[in-house]
């Protein structure tokens, strides 16, 4: 009897250890669970580094007195600073919205909450032409270059010599080219004398008409006036919206100097003045002998 007691009060005894070792399993088990989950407010979100959209041109084309816009955006600028940077010297053009140059032809455009830092160039000189830097400081510095190229003065060409002779009834064809190639003209305007040719109008005869072509070598504008009258003589001037205009005399002439109106070649009058004054000289070198 004595032993069953003994026993008895040894097994209940290691039930209790038993029970209070799974007791404490289970509350380590909560506890590491419980240590797991964090309020999501928490969690750490991380930062984006500023980087440049790079889809924009790196090689940008202007003419002189033009205006030039180098393109810039920069995604995730944050409290970043945007700078742009004139390679040659190392010059600093602006920094975020403010200019920190005495050249007021450049400034930024920053439309307010966009992406967009381009460095604006009015008024653009031959000097122009380089690299300049699209800069954000970043730790390292990130930056993208652009190279500005610069043209010669923008300037309409009528081709051809400066005076053409047609003859009367035939058809008038002038050629037009403008050397912008990086802004065509919006529009190219031909003028007879002071006015501007009307195209709609007849004027009882085939007509006028005007072909524009704008190719990746600048803008070519056709004008043919059919049945040429005397009326049509004149200055011709092609008139591109954003460059130099150039000019042609036309004649129109009644059947004579017909050697002259084959080909519109320059100055029938110069010819005959030249052929006289051979034959005057040949006739005074004739009169010696």
């Amino acid at each position: 009897m004595h032993i069953s007691y003994y026993a008895a009060t040894l097994f209940f005894m290691s039930t209790l250890c038993l029970i209070d070792d799974a007791s404490s399993n289970v509350s380590m088990e909560s506890s590491s669970s419980l240590q797991n989950i964090q309020p999501m407010s928490q969690k750490e979100t991380p930062m984006q580094r500023p980087l440049f959209d790079d889809i924009s041109p790196h090689n940008v084309t202007a003419v002189v007195g033009q205006t030039a816009i180098l393109h810039c955006r920069v995604k995730h600028v944050s409290d970043r600073t945007v700078s742009w940077m004139r390679k040659r010297d190392l010059h600093i053009l602006t920094s975020s919205i403010h200019t920190y140059t005495g050249d007021g032809r450049f400034s930024v455009v920053h439309p307010e909450n966009s992406e967009q830092w381009d460095l604006k160039v009015e008024f653009v000189q031959k000097r122009d032409a380089g690299i300049y830097e699209c800069q954000v400081n970043t730790e390292p510095k990130i930056n993208l270059a652009v190279q500005l190229n610069v043209e010669g003065t923008a300037q309409a060409n009528i081709h051809g010599p400066p005076e053409v002779f047609v003859k009367k009834g035939s058809t008038i064809s002038l050629t037009c080219s403008v050397n912008v190639h990086s802004t065509p003209p919006s529009s190219v305007v031909w003028l007879h004398g002071t006015k501007v040719v009307d195209f709609d109008s007849p004027r009882g005869r085939g007509g006028i008409s005007l072909e524009t072509e704008k190719t990746e070598s600048g803008t070519t504008s056709r004008l043919l006036v059919t049945k040429a009258g005397l009326s049509d003589t004149g200055n011709y001037t092609c008139q591109p919206s954003n460059a130099n205009t150039a000019t042609v005399f036309v004649h129109v002439l009644n059947g004579e100097h017909p050697a002259a109106m084959q080909h519109g070649e320059h100055g029938a009058g110069s010819k005959l003045a030249a052929w006289s004054w051979t034959l005057t000289m040949a006739a005074f070198a004739l009169s010696y002998r």
